[in-house]
């Protein structure tokens, strides 16, 4: 037996794609993110149960999210939560902007030669292997202030990611296109500035972005050190008073102030992309 489709079914189909495609993107964007949140939120609560009823472990029981969660509300509403983060983002700024301001010259002018890639492509390499915190004892004997130190180790930590990503993005660009350039008389400056920063422009923020990470996670060792201020030194203090509600909940502020910055970033990289495509 066959079966005929009808006009009024053909005429049904273009009315309900848009509904399909409404459905998949509230799937994508609300759902499965709310999902994956169910499941790290139940793997927190199983992990927690697991410690109090050990009694080995019952003094960290405040590790668990029905202590770690008022207390993080606390930390929001008591106002007390920003005088802990500003410190925190003006050092991971400020190591972020001096990373910028070096490794995107540095990297155009690797990119750019091959001889100086060659030249600098070795000590790079092994500059780059160097944890980020193994050049602490350095900063603190460089810097006057516990403040430059801790930028400085950001600023290490986030320059190797921005360097390397510009210098493999301009590479990438097709030697045509400076080619056109010079024959319609572009100085070096202007084919920078409109052909090599705006296609090396969503590179730089993917550096950006990996780089962003590799900092905040080195900004609580960090702050470690002689500081008085800042989430790293707020989880010290925490740790030294046994305050695990309070640890866990600045823990959980790290990783969610982490994810807003890292959003912004992803945002920024979207844009530019879709700008590039016009």
């Amino acid at each position: 037996m066959s079966h005929s489709i009808s006009s009024a079914d053909i005429a049904a189909r273009p009315r309900a794609m848009p509904w399909i495609k409404l459905r998949r993107q509230l799937m994508g964007k609300i759902a499965y993110p709310l999902i994956g949140l169910a499941i790290l939120l139940a793997f927190w609560w199983f992990g927690g149960y697991l410690i109090a009823s050990n009694p080995a472990t019952q003094a960290f029981a405040g590790f668990a999210p029905a202590q770690a969660l008022p207390q993080a509300w606390q930390l929001f509403i008591s106002g007390t939560l920003m005088g802990t983060v500003l410190p925190s983002l003006y050092r991971i700024g400020m190591g972020l902007l001096w990373a910028i301001l070096v490794a995107v010259p540095v990297g155009i002018l690797v990119g750019a030669s091959p001889v100086l890639r060659q030249i600098t492509g070795f000590p790079f390499q092994l500059l780059r292997m160097v944890s980020p915190l193994a050049w602490m004892p350095i900063a603190v004997l460089a810097f006057a202030t516990w403040d430059g130190a801790i930028i400085f180790l950001i600023f290490m930590a986030a320059l190797w990611p921005i360097l390397f990503s510009t210098a493999f993005a301009v590479q990438r660009i097709d030697p045509m296109y400076f080619k056109i350039a010079r024959n319609f008389g572009a100085s070096p400056l202007a084919s920078l500035q409109r052909l090599v920063l705006p296609a090396i422009a969503p590179d730089i923020l993917a550096g950006f972005r990996l780089a962003l990470g590799i900092a905040w996670v080195v900004l609580v060792p960090a702050e470690y050190l002689g500081v008085t201020s800042g989430l790293g030194y707020a989880i010290n203090d925490a740790r030294d008073i046994l305050a695990y509600d309070l640890l866990a909940a600045l823990v959980l502020i790290i990783g969610i102030i982490g994810y807003l910055l890292d959003s912004v970033i992803v945002m920024l990289i979207r844009y530019l992309g879709w700008q590039n495509s016009d």
